[in-house]
């Protein structure tokens, strides 16, 4: 074979091979964000019934100035896949044995003093930043519609860069705690990583990051989430989890009619 033709197969022969490592594999496809936020949920929230305990810390001007301790226990709903919850109040003192429970679209709250139940909204205020539905355990995605608005290289909530793929969430009811929300979730991992809540009229309420992933039930998960007020940086909220349990929840604690006779080992 002559230099020429030496030549002229190789270089046909490097084109052939670029050609088909270009070429896309077949069926694959870009992920929905409907699919996105599906993997971010399944990070935030262990699979099946389980209780977890969650620490409420407010902060005021770098000084803390007040503090609460609940236990969470969550269970998903048969029919749609969103997560029922009955939270307990352990602390402080003058809190203990109070109620919390969220049951399809009604939340209710209970107080053993004067043993009445009534409605509330998870837009509430429970302690700072947080809100009854920040402690609650949801699967965003059958709240929320979700679209795609790029990617975006941010920092989280240690400081560190990452490439991130940014989520517009629009509630999809009136009884969801926020009416929209601007979601950052982690290319590579799925981690959610930070998130800004909005009004239905667009005035930022709060920007919460979810940072110190540790192992929870099987994966890595967010222990702790920073949540700082929209209008004054020096208000800051720290929800920490720790203690994520599979258990058993009976149907029968997660009715409003059995509230007074609830008790939890």
């Amino acid at each position: 074979m002559s230099e020429r033709v030496l030549k002229r197969t190789v270089c046909a022969a490097g084109l052939a091979l670029l050609a088909v490592v270009s070429t896309p594999i077949a069926g694959a496809r870009e992920r929905t964000a409907v699919e996105i936020l599906e993997a971010a949920d399944a990070v935030r929230n262990p699979p099946g019934s389980f209780s977890v305990k969650t620490q409420l810390t407010e902060y005021r001007q770098g000084k803390q100035s007040a503090n609460s301790t609940l236990t969470v226990f969550a269970k998903p709903n048969s029919g749609n896949g969103q997560y029922r919850n009955l939270i307990r109040f352990v602390a402080p003192a003058r809190d203990t044995g109070k109620l919390m429970l969220r049951n399809g679209m009604d939340l209710w709250f209970y107080d053993p003093v004067n043993r009445a139940s009534v409605r509330i909204s998870p837009q509430q205020r429970l302690l700072g930043q947080a809100s009854n539905g920040d402690v609650m355990t949801t699967r965003l995605a059958r709240d929320y519609e979700a679209s795609l608005a790029g990617r975006e290289s941010v920092k989280d909530g240690e400081g560190a860069q990452r490439d991130t793929l940014r989520l517009k969430l629009v509630a999809q009811r009136e009884d969801v705690a926020y009416a929209r929300v601007d979601y950052w979730v982690d290319a590579v991992n799925d981690r959610p990583v930070m998130a800004r809540y909005y009004t239905a009229e667009e005035r930022l309420l709060k920007t919460a990051y979810f940072r110190k992933y540790q192992e929870a039930m099987g994966t890595l998960r967010p222990i702790e989430t920073v949540i700082i007020d929209g209008l004054d940086s020096s208000w800051v909220t720290v929800m920490q989890t720790t203690g994520h349990t599979p258990r058993e929840i009976p149907d029968e604690w997660l009715q409003r009619d059995y509230l007074p006779r609830f008790a939890a080992d």
